[in-house]
């Protein structure tokens, strides 16, 4: 996310380094690479010099006053408090009050729309405890109304679809009134989108809205097309003023233009971010975890967020008692795996630890390194699974041929799984084993392991 801009962001900082103060001289050389950072991110160029006129005076007016910052540490301090300010300072949440509450979704054809319709039915229902019910409005593009049903089951989700009619308001309101007497609280209206914007499209969104009188109201578009997303964001506040961006697509190759614009040209805030296309891959959207992970810095509030919602008190405590016992079994690393897999892929989950984006940039995880893995168990008896000691070359050959790994393969994981369990048992009586049981997770994770 937002690679090119955080390295030439680095760039700029790195001509402060070794100076022993701020001077005009070389904050104005700093400056300059910063405008062009984020020029090339398709950050507009008026913005990006209104920002880094803003960042400049605040650096020659702390010069004097706090000598004991290195003036590298300092540029990136203001840097960031800027750009936290820029996209909108603080997180917005939605409201969705209301018997039922409804919500709105816009945008053009193939930001997302439908996507995060699912996304966001699944928040409110998981995060939010509501029941909600999607209506399909999209008269227009075909299969859309099959895509939104096939989502809406995925999330457990309920919906509301009328392919006889052809008129979106007349659908809305006939959902809402669906909602009543079913007993949904929430109803998100998921609307048609257009290759571009026309006359046609608007009024039939800003027909809908006026019929349905929505609490929110989420105009999708997609980051990857930088400025032009935010000058579209603009062409349809002026039509139907909503209350919200979504960006969409944050896990592709996002520039950052329309994250660091938006809100400055539009007035409006990003309320959700979209990261990929699993119905649990949206986050609410926080101006000062952006600003961390576009300067380099990670997001680990994220990251401890996403943990806890996976974590189970209970579980652990099971799993806690049978790693003393040294009795941990491949059920229980097979359930240990899903957890983590639940929180995101690999690659994004690292480079929410501050220090692990760079490492992870140029590193390709195979997030189905997992699958192998889990291939294996499942070729497994339950008795297998749950007693790893009987596991003879006889059973080994069998397990070989239900998931179509080699002999080697399938002791080369036993073997480590083995050494995995030994260093966790005696990691719960002494902590300093922790080191080596990382090195055993990282092979059979991918590393120089299985996998």
């Amino acid at each position: 996310m937002f690679d090119s801009l955080s390295d030439k962001l680095e760039g700029a900082f790195k001509t402060l380094s070794g100076n022993a103060k701020i001077t005009e001289i070389n904050v104005a050389q700093s400056i300059k690479e910063i405008r062009r950072a984020l020029v090339s991110a398709d950050v507009n160029y008026k913005i990006a010099k209104e920002f880094t006129d803003r960042v400049k005076d605040q650096a020659m007016g702390t010069r004097n006053v706090l000598n004991a910052i290195k003036p590298g540490d300092l540029m990136v301090k203001i840097v960031m408090d800027e750009m936290i300010d820029l996209m909108g300072g603080q997180a917005e949440g939605i409201s969705v009050k209301g018997n039922p509450g409804v919500v709105l979704i816009a945008g053009l054809q193939g930001s997302g729309k439908t996507t995060f319709t699912g996304k966001l039915a699944n928040y409110l229902k998981t995060k939010k405890n509501l029941k909600p019910l999607v209506v399909a409005c999209d008269v227009y593009r075909p299969a859309a109304i099959t895509q939104l049903s096939v989502i809406a089951e995925q999330v457990g989700a309920g919906i509301y679809k009328n392919e006889e009619n052809k008129n979106p308001v007349e659908i809305a309101l006939s959902g809402i009134d669906f909602a009543k007497k079913n007993g949904y609280n929430v109803v998100i209206v998921d609307t048609a989108g257009r290759l571009s914007v026309d006359e046609k499209m608007m009024k039939e969104i800003a027909d809908v809205k006026e019929a349905i009188t929505p609490n929110e109201t989420l105009f999708v578009v997609d980051s990857m097309t930088g400025q032009d997303a935010v000058n579209t964001a603009a062409a349809f506040n002026e039509k139907i003023n909503y209350d919200g961006v979504v960006l969409t697509k944050l896990d592709g190759d996002t520039r950052g233009g329309a994250a660091l614009s938006v809100k400055y040209t539009v007035g409006k805030p990003i309320k959700f971010i979209s990261t990929g296309e699993k119905m649990e891959d949206m986050d609410v959207f926080h101006p000062e975890r952006m600003a961390q992970r576009i300067l380099g810095m990670g997001d680990i509030v994220s990251f401890v967020e996403k943990a806890q919602e996976q974590f189970d008190e209970k579980e652990a405590k099971r799993i806690e008692k049978k790693i003393k016992k040294n009795k941990f079994d491949f059920n229980d690393f097979l359930g240990q795996m899903n957890q983590i897999r639940k929180m995101g892929d690999l690659k994004s989950l690292m480079s929410m630890i501050p220090g692990m984006g760079k490492l992870t940039k140029n590193l390709d995880i195979d997030d189905n390194a997992f699958k192998k893995v889990e291939c294996i168990i499942q070729s497994m008896t339950e008795n297998e699974r749950s007693t790893p000691e009987v596991l003879n070359m006889s059973r080994k050959r069998r397990i070989a041929k239900g998931c179509g790994r080699s002999i080697h393969e399938i002791n080369m994981f036993i073997k480590q799984f083995d050494q995995m369990r030994k260093l966790m048992h005696q990691m719960s009586n002494n902590p300093a084993a922790m080191q080596n049981m990382m090195k055993n997770l990282e092979k059979m994770g991918g590393g120089k392991g299985f996998g």
